[in-house]
């Protein structure tokens, strides 16, 4: 399924296929302040229909993962990194995608604080 997706006010859109099996809510210190709910897929079925300089980037910690943010209206709508297989990953924030029913999407809890 192809679904569309942006920060609140428009300036960092996209486009992303996939079937969402579930989404993740982490509890490390920047997700759990954001609130996402993420769903990983392989970068390639992310499509930005906004300019790439429409996203500002902010990493922590180890650097791997890059969140990306609407610098107007400060919603992160997704991430970039690699996964432990060395797979180049989107992070879907699940929350910024249209016309989705959240409650009928199981949510697994990840203890990224701990790591």
């Amino acid at each position: 399924m192809k679904y569309q997706g942006s920060c609140h006010c428009g300036n960092v859109a996209f486009e992303v296929e996939g079937d969402i099996q579930e989404a993740l809510a982490c509890n490390c210190s920047i997700c759990q302040r954001k609130g996402s709910l993420l769903w990983f897929v392989p970068r390639s079925e992310l499509k930005l229909l906004s300019a790439e300089s429409a996203a500002s980037t902010y990493t922590f910690n180890q650097h791997v993962i890059q969140h990306r943010f609407c610098p107007t209206c400060g919603i992160h709508p997704y991430g970039e990194g690699t996964d432990p297989q060395g797979n180049v990953i989107a992070a879907i924030n699940i929350r910024c995608l249209d016309d989705i029913d959240l409650d009928a999407i199981s949510v697994k809890h990840f203890d990224g604080r701990s790591l």
